[in-house]
């Protein structure tokens, strides 16, 4: 209750605020100008007025205001803007030859009134308030919509006056056609919905500049920019898409022409103490002109300048003092244009000397440093004008056509809204002079084409299609700067090819021929990888050699690739190469070794066999069963020769061969020595008389145990090649840069069943030796068996840490050394001492010596004498 208590009294107080305003306004039917009305600079009356916003005079009186009266108006510094009054000849040179045209607007007439703002933003405002209400004193009150007594306003020339005067006339919708404001913002059609301009937007003059600069190569720049809207939104796009570009900025300062000496000296000191050679000047010419006489101050040169359309194709800064330190500059100039009869309207200034025109009079002194007699002194001493000297003895920035681009922008705003008038008055033979109730005047479809097939077209954001001339100042013979046209760029074109450079000589800084260098740190070459430096942009960065087994290939790698498993980084780290493959071959020394040692052992075991066939029927070779002993040389022949299998490319049957063999061999050499151990222990060991121990373990089941130990190998080897055999196998963990073909062993529990087994009939054959190794007999086998197996168990108990630490072929080759020396161990022991005997003692093989003394005829179990035999018939029961 109390709530609804409370909105109907703020509901009563809005309704008597309103009522009383109301009232007030039936009382009050007019309204009236506070201050002074403006007067425009250059005036002329017509059907339709269209309005001139340009800068005539660069700057302003400054007055201190005491607040005690009403300010005085803003007062201009004298010294007419030549540039400024050339864009109001443009302007008046259309106007003209519209109303002189049948084609378009018969019958109507345009005027114009055309302002000086002075540089001022505030200035600005007021004149297009006052091209807006009229610039009458007073106006009554009405009911119609609220619009301008103008349908359009040609200017402002830069950004920042644009934006405020856009701001202010946007609600009347009125339409303001600038031919030099460039900031992309102005394309907002929510903040200037009646803007609209004949240049391009810097969104495409910042993206070309960041694309030039990439195209030479220049990652590092520095940038200096008007600290207005025109420089800062334009050097945020160009920042934003050169990060894009991979283009960093070692600064970015902030000027402005009436900065404090203080603040010069810190950019000058921020470029003394940098590395970029390149420095992108997103500045109006007048900041321009300011900047280089304090850099020509500081005797900064040899930096190269990237200028925009606002100062790189502009003569006064091309003659400018200290403009020596922007030699060989690039950029980017509104497209060169010709309109015809604009230079000739432009140099002919005496039809504006009408009505005593307070311009006319300005330009002829600034134009000829004099003054007219009925102005008032002003203390400087200058010679009196007299209203007839000849432009065309003079030659001054006036002259100077180069801006004819601009001018021509001017030029194409007038005729945009004239052509669009034109639609609206619906004009056919004759117009009507009544403008229709929307006060919309320019389209953003419109379309036309100049005299001098020129197409002009507005986007939906207000803005023409974006070419732009690039452009290089290169030195005359004089000392003059030329302007030389070196590539365009278009923005309607792909993105590839937007940029085009023609294939000319450039002039560059200090007026060299070679491309200028600008880059944090140098190009990293093939086989290296970038890495950021703490702290800095993304373009610092140190260049790291790749890893092994890692390769680059492009320069400014950011990575390092890796190489396949099968291929290796070359040295210099910029392609991978196929690893060398490695095993134990034939050809190397060690191989060529090994091969040697394991042929000399087969050799040298045929040549014992031979010798022992030879003398077959000593002895000393029928003594301890001569089968077994021809056995066991035939297995160490294939102990020898098994080691051959593991030299060479390894393949799928060498693979499992060598191990089978190998525990076969082995196994078969073990069991005959175990069988010739147990024949001396059973021979000394029948203890009772009429024993018939030795006939159960005669000659045939000695060839029954060696067959049965041999067949227990032979099947754990069948069980491993069929559960999961040896194979090829490419090792790529023991070395980078190497592959090492060995064999895998499909099956470790195999591998170590067979080697186990191997292991078990060595040491029992090892302990049964050792036992008989002192029974009497002059060929007792026993102590030599004794010592072979030591060496035996000795060699394989080392092969086995050595094997698992041995890297690639070095395993293959200690494996091989295990088995020669092994079976060498096996052939000196057992049979050199024999065949010593045979060859050099043959004295000691005879029938006679067994008899001798400390011996015994194990064979017979015989003992002829026991003097002789040194009572060993007595030592052992049951011999005779």
């Amino acid at each position: 209750m109390l709530s609804t208590q409370r909105w109907s009294e703020q509901g009563l107080a809005l309704l008597q605020l309103l009522l009383v305003a109301s009232f007030s306004k039936s009382e009050e039917r007019a309204c009236s100008l506070m201050g002074e009305p403006e007067e425009p600079q250059l005036f002329k009356t017509g059907d339709i007025i269209l309005g001139g916003i340009f800068s005539f005079h660069s700057s302003w009186r400054t007055v201190e205001s005491s607040y005690m009266h009403r300010p005085l108006p803003l007062q201009c510094i004298r010294y007419l803007n030549f540039r400024a009054f050339q864009f109001a000849q443009s302007m008046l040179f259309a106007i003209e030859e519209i109303n002189n045209s049948t084609d378009l607007l018969p019958g109507i007439k345009l005027g114009y009134k055309m302002y000086d703002v002075c540089g001022s933003l505030a200035r600005a405002v007021r004149v297009a308030l006052s091209l807006i209400n009229g610039n009458e004193e007073t106006a009554t009150m009405s009911e119609e919509p609220c619009s301008g007594s103008v349908p359009a306003i040609i200017g402002v020339t830069s950004s920042s006056p644009c934006m405020a005067v856009s701001t202010v006339i946007g609600p009347f919708h009125t339409p303001m056609v600038s031919h030099f404001a460039t900031c992309a913002c102005l394309s907002n059609k929510v903040k200037y919905p009646s803007f609209l301009r004949t240049i391009p937007s810097d969104y495409y003059q910042s993206r070309a500049l960041a694309q030039m600069v990439k195209h030479f190569g220049w990652t590092w720049v520095g940038a200096i920019r008007t600290n207005d809207d025109y420089g800062n939104n334009g050097m945020a796009t160009f920042i934003e898409i050169a990060t894009q570009l991979g283009i960093c900025l070692e600064y970015s300062l902030p000027f402005f022409r009436t900065d404090s000496p203080e603040q010069k000296q810190k950019i000058i000191d921020t470029i003394k103490g940098s590395s970029s050679k390149v420095i992108i000047g997103f500045l109006s010419h007048m900041d321009m002109d300011v900047l280089i006489e304090e850099f020509a101050h500081h005797n900064l040169t040899g930096f190269q300048w990237i200028g925009t359309e606002s100062w790189i194709s502009d003569s006064q800064t091309a003659i400018a003092k200290g403009n020596y330190i922007l030699e060989g500059s690039i950029g980017l100039a509104i497209r060169k244009a010709h309109v015809t009869g604009l230079r000739e309207f432009m140099l002919d200034v005496k039809p504006l000397n009408f009505s005593g025109n307070k311009l006319f009079t300005e330009f002829w002194e600034t134009a000829f440093g004099c003054i007219f007699h009925h102005n008032k002194q002003t203390g400087e001493n200058l010679e009196q004008c007299t209203g007839f000297e000849d432009l065309t003895e003079i030659k001054n920035s006036f002259h100077d056509m180069s801006l004819m681009p601009i001018f021509n922008n001017v030029y194409k705003a007038v005729y945009a809204v004239a052509h669009t008038l034109h639609q609206i008055l619906g004009c056919g033979d004759m117009c009507s002079n009544t403008i229709a109730s929307d006060p919309q005047v320019v389209s953003y479809k419109q379309m036309f084409k100049t005299k001098e097939g020129e197409e002009v077209y507005f986007n939906e954001n207000g803005d023409p299609a974006a070419k732009y001339d690039i452009i290089n100042w290169q030195p005359k013979k004089d000392g003059s700067v030329e302007f030389v046209t070196i590539g365009l760029y278009d923005a309607s074109l792909p993105e590839d090819k937007q940029l085009h450079l023609d294939n000319l000589t450039l002039t560059w800084a200090n007026n060299s021929k070679q491309v200028p260098i600008s880059v944090c740190s140098g190009t990293c070459t093939l086989g290296t990888r970038k890495v950021l430096q703490k702290g800095k942009p993304v373009c610092c960065y140190d260049c790291i050699p790749c890893a092994e087994g890692e390769v680059s290939n492009t320069t400014d790698s950011i990575t390092c690739v890796k190489c396949h498993p099968e291929f290796w980084s070359n040295e210099r780290r910029d392609e991978c190469e196929k690893k060398e493959t490695e095993f134990l071959s034939y050809t190397e020394i060690m191989g060529t070794i090994l091969t040697v040692s394991s042929l000399l052992g087969a050799c040298l075991t045929a040549t014992v066999a031979f010798i022992f066939f030879r003398h077959r029927n000593t002895p000393i070779v029928k003594a301890n069963n001569s089968e077994l002993s021809f056995l066991l040389l035939f297995s160490l022949t294939l102990c020898f020769l098994c080691s051959l299998t593991f030299i060479g490319r390894p393949s799928d049957w060498s693979c499992m061969l060598r191990h089978t063999a190998f525990g076969i061999t082995f196994v078969l050499c073990i069991s005959c020595v175990l069988g010739k151990t147990l024949a001396v222990l059973m021979a000394f060991k029948a203890t009772l008389p009429g024993s018939n121990l030795m006939k159960w373990f005669g000659p045939r089941r000695q060839r029954i145990v060696v067959l049965a130990f041999t067949f227990i190998q032979v099947v754990i080897c069948i069980v491993w090649l069929i559960a999961n055999p040896p194979y090829p196998f490419k090792n790529l963990r023991h070395f980078k840069d190497k592959i090492i073909l060995e064999c895998a062993l499909g099956s470790p529990i195999g591998f170590w069943a067979v080697l186990g087994y191997i292991g078990l009939l060595a040491l029992l054959c090892f302990i049964l030796a050792f036992l008989a190794r002192k029974l009497p007999d002059n060929f007792n086998e026993a102590k030599f068996i004794t010592f072979s197996m030591l060496i035996f168990c000795a060699v394989w108990m080392t092969f086995i840490p050595a094997y698992v630490s041995s890297p690639g072929k070095f395993s293959v080759a200690v494996e091989i050394f295990a088995i020669l020396a092994s079976s060498f161990g096996l052939l000196f022991c057992i049979f050199i001492p024999k065949c010593y005997i045979i060859l050099l003692k043959p004295e000691r093989n005879t029938k006679k010596n067994m008899m001798d003394k400390k011996n015994c005829d194990i064979q017979t179990r015989r003992c002829i004498s026991c003097r002789k035999c040194g009572g060993c018939c007595s030592a052992k029961k049951g011999w005779k």
